[in-house]
């Protein structure tokens, strides 16, 4: 089965220009033509001191022409180099991004001093600078953090308690070499990646991009570590062939594997997925501005006057979705679903896919493709009462979500009747409906804020990190890797993302504090709460046959 995002709808592989070898990168600019100084004089036919005047007055303009030629060519010269030459390993001009890396979205954090890149002509190769960011943790410039993490923190000694009696070998990572995208290894500081095969689209680059901004915004706070990540949409470890004969043959323990979401029945390790540094195939912003787009989006449309129906855009051509897509009829079923038809889309621009100009329906709904979805937060996002079909898979937040508190839970056994149901009930219950809807806005604004994403980050590997018994090495074949590989590009989208993301400096206070974990009765309560929910919410719902009761 293809991914959620791989099916012959998704988006377009992000493409990147590069000059050609023979045009010489300063061809394409019109640079202001200096006068030479022999222009200031001309014939005279008046009077001596006219003339002296006037050869006084040409010489001064001159001089301040040529001042504003300098001052005009040292400003281009801030943001582009020549290349030195072809036979230097690549004539692909690059560019300075110094200048451009001090306005990102990342004022947020407070720093000492701020990161440059060094995307300089001599350093063509893009290595990395030695020692920086520092990997060293320095206590005396940094203070502890007062805030305690947000309660789905706890669900990180959840993700890690399989490997919490046993630790990890060293053969246990290895195991996973064959399904594995990359290896990330941290090493005194610095990040070293082992890449297997290549991701869908640039999952794996901008999920690497993310780690190298934690690794500056706590430098030296890591200890050594060695994992693997999978970058597909769903969950690889499965529980089912570690469990009772199946033992025999396979690991007594499951592989830890990191992932982009986990679910009941997978032991993969949940971590923040790719689209909160961007997501450039489908024009999909960093969480950053995203998230203050949404929430401006968000006021120019109260509740009260938004569409009354349920709302829906995507890819309907992966997993369960194509049912949902015989709900789109407003008189029927209270719902508009929309089919993305991401490749026009891309053609056109993305002028119709601005996710800050969706928030405009009292409703929306979110369903899983193949798995999980990096929609969801965004659906959640904008004040509509969410209605959520029955996910099976969950991301870093989503298991602390409660139904009827954040969202509707929908029924995915009668998909059309149990949207109809939710908006009529939301209609004439609108006070109900709202608070809903705002609970489910406020607990992604205030509690996923991108330093909590960078603290949970922080957290799991951390966390991870403590169960490795032995000493992680460089492995034979991967590289260091550092901001200016990754950025040091001509510009694009790509590169455009990563310059609004990069963390500038150090952060000035400590990560927050890792709560500690659920005991297993309050994770029973917990799954036992959100069950009754869900079922008496069904039995709201009035069936139209008697065997609509057995599901």
């Amino acid at each position: 089965m293809r991914e959620m995002e791989e099916s012959t709808n998704s988006a377009p592989a992000a493409t990147s220009t590069s000059t050609s070898t023979s045009t010489k990168f300063w061809d394409s600019f019109k640079w202001p033509t200096c006068p030479s100084s022999s222009s200031s004089s001309s014939s005279s036919s008046s009077s001596s001191s006219r003339s002296r005047w006037f050869s006084a007055t040409t010489a001064s303009l001159v001089l301040i022409f040529l001042f504003i030629c300098t001052i005009t060519f040292s400003q281009w010269s801030d943001y582009i180099y020549f290349p030195q030459s072809a036979s230097a390993g690549s004539s692909v001009p690059s560019f300075n991004h110094n200048r451009m890396f001090s306005m990102n979205n990342n004022d947020e954090y407070s720093k000492r001093d701020e990161y440059l890149l060094n995307c300089s002509s001599s350093n063509m190769k893009i290595t990395c600078p030695a020692n920086y960011p520092p990997n060293t943790f320095n206590r005396n410039n940094t203070t502890s953090s007062n805030q305690t993490c947000p309660d789905y923190f706890r669900w990180i000694h959840e993700d890690l308690k399989p490997w919490k009696s046993q630790g990890i070998t060293k053969e246990m990572v290895e195991s996973l070499e064959k399904g594995a995208h990359f290896r990330l290894i941290i090493v005194n500081g610095t990040a070293y990646v082992k890449q297997y095969m290549k991701a869908y689209q640039t999952r794996d680059d901008f999920t690497l991009w993310g780690i190298l901004q934690l690794l500056k915004l706590y430098p030296g706070r890591l200890p050594d570590l060695d994992l693997m990540f999978q970058c597909h949409d769903k969950p690889a470890i499965q529980k089912k062939y570690y469990r009772g004969w199946r033992v025999a043959f396979t690991h007594p323990q499951p592989p830890p594997q990191f992932h982009y979401c986990g679910g009941d029945s997978a032991f993969d390790i949940v971590f923040p997925d790719w689209s909160f540094w961007g997501w450039p195939e489908v024009n999909v912003k960093p969480w950053v501005p995203l998230e203050k787009d949404l929430e401006e989006g968000n006021m120019m449309k109260n509740w009260t006057s938004r569409e009354p129906y349920a709302f829906w855009k995507g890819n309907l051509h992966n997993g369960p979705r194509p049912k949902l897509g015989e709900c789109n009829s407003i008189q029927d079923w209270n719902a508009q679903i929309i089919d993305q038809d991401w490749i026009k889309e891309g053609r056109e621009g993305f002028r119709d896919s601005d996710l800050s100009k969706q928030c405009v329906h009292r409703y929306k709904i979110y369903m899983e493709g193949n798995a999980w979805s990096v929609s969801e937060k965004y659906i959640l996002a904008c004040d509509s009462m969410s209605l959520l079909i029955n996910p099976r898979y969950y991301d870093i937040f989503t298991r602390s979500l409660v139904p009827m508190t954040h969202y509707w839970p929908v029924n995915d056994k009668r998909i059309c009747k149990s949207i109809k149901y939710a908006v009529d009930w939301g209609n004439n219950n609108a006070n109900m409906a709202q608070v809903i809807g705002k609970a489910g806005s406020e607990f992604i604004f205030d509690q996923v804020k991108m330093e909590n994403v960078y603290d949970y980050m922080f957290h799991v590997l951390y966390e991870y990190a403590k169960l490795l018994k032995y000493k992680p090495t460089v492995p034979e074949g991967a590289v260091e890797v550092c901001s200016e590989r990754f950025a040091c590009s001509p510009l694009g989208l790509q590169t455009s993302y990563k310059i609004e993301t990069m963390v500038n400096g150090p952060s000035e206070q400590g990560p927050c504090e890792l709560p500690p974990p659920y005991d297993p009765l309050t994770i029973q309560s917990i799954q036992d709460r959100n069950t009754k929910i869900k079922e008496k919410v069904k039995m709201w719902e009035p069936p139209n046959a008697w065997y609509e009761w057995w599901w």
